[in-house]
């Protein structure tokens, strides 16, 4: 199956030694934000255990900010399954109107109120007032700005789908369209605040970083394609790098899996071979000794994300082929979510 497929990575992280601490907190919490709200809704989200991939992404964080770290991740997910390939028009016209307040949350005072109220609104604001301490407004514009086009693209996705135009866009469309759904941009950004450090601007605007940041954005989008791919065609939804080159080169499953799976290993490759220029990058900017170290422990924050997210999604019942109970009778009646978490 998909989710068993693996890969040869060059490089392995850690995982924190917060986990487990971190976890209970973070489960507590989601429960009391009422971001579940039923038995098995809470079933399902734990079944996902997207504490280890927490741990795994940001694997230095301290015990208090894997905490933060474990909330925030949360989030995307859970919208993210409020929704799929099969929903009605009035149902994407409150994704669109949740999306929006999730958008403007960073670009209003730091504790203010939703106006768009439901518990994703409330648990999102409350998080980013954590999130954003002690960073710089440079970061947390860079990070607003990361997390707006990942939204925007998400409602696109559900107005494509409303528009009966679902799993209609050409391979290189999809690509673009693949590398902004996934969310790896402000993620990134997140393992600097794991960390408490800042890229230096000038290393951050470098056409390097820039080209290695999509790259890895592209790995992991295609990678979790890849795993995700039983439980997405199980849902009907054409949002699959597997399902695209299945339509576009009329090829059988397998062959578009394999060609999903060469995809993935050419961005791969390219990452690495550009992440040795680093060194270079630094010299030509003239970076000092401190700076240099801020941005190794920015390409660290690429590679814990790339091998984290990998190593979390060989195991995670999110990507489970298999479903029964009132999952699966979620999904099949055009619901991604056991709950519902978009109203009041």
């Amino acid at each position: 199956m998909p989710q068993d497929v693996r890969f040869d990575l060059p490089f392995d992280t850690p995982v924190s030694e917060h986990l487990e601490y971190a976890r209970a907190r973070h489960l507590r919490w989601v429960w009391d934000m009422g971001l579940v709200r039923s038995k098995a809704g809470f079933d399902e989200y734990t079944s996902w255990d997207l504490p280890q991939a927490a741990a795994r992404t940001y694997p230095y964080a301290s015990a208090d900010d894997m905490t933060v770290l474990m909330n925030w991740f949360s989030l995307a997910f859970l919208f993210d399954d409020q929704f799929d390939a099969s929903q009605p028009d009035d149902r994407a016209d409150r994704i669109a109107e949740v999306a929006r307040e999730l958008i403007v949350t960073p670009l209003r005072p730091a504790g203010s109120r939703p106006r768009v109220v439901c518990p994703i609104t409330i648990a999102w604001a409350e998080v980013w007032e954590h999130l954003s301490d002690g960073m710089s407004l440079t970061w947390q514009t860079r990070f607003a700005a990361s997390w707006g086009r990942f939204l925007v693209a998400h409602c696109e996705e559900v107005d494509l789908a409303a528009r009966g135009l679902a799993g209609t866009l050409a391979l290189d469309e999809y690509a673009a369209f693949r590398r902004r759904t996934v969310g790896i941009h402000h993620s990134i950004d997140a393992g600097e605040r794991s960390r408490h450090f800042e890229v230096p601007a000038q290393a951050m605007g470098h056409p390097l970083m820039a080209r290695m940041r999509d790259l890895a954005a592209d790995t992991i989008g295609f990678m979790n394609d890849i795993h995700s791919f039983e439980r997405e065609r199980r849902r009907g939804d054409g949002h699959n790098l597997i399902a695209v080159l299945h339509r576009e080169r009329g090829c059988s499953w397998q062959e578009a899996a394999d060609e999903a799976y060469r995809m993935t290993t050419d961005c791969l490759d390219e990452y690495v071979q550009l992440q040795s220029e680093i060194p270079k990058m630094c010299d030509e900017l003239g970076l000092d000794e401190e700076q240099r170290v801020q941005v190794q422990q920015g390409v660290e924050a690429i590679q814990h994300w790339i091998n984290g997210n990998y190593e979390w999604a060989l195991t995670t019942g999110r990507y489970a082929a298999a479903k029964e109970g009132p999952v699966a009778t979620a999904e099949l009646a055009g619901r991604g979510s056991v709950d519902d978490l978009l109203a009041v």
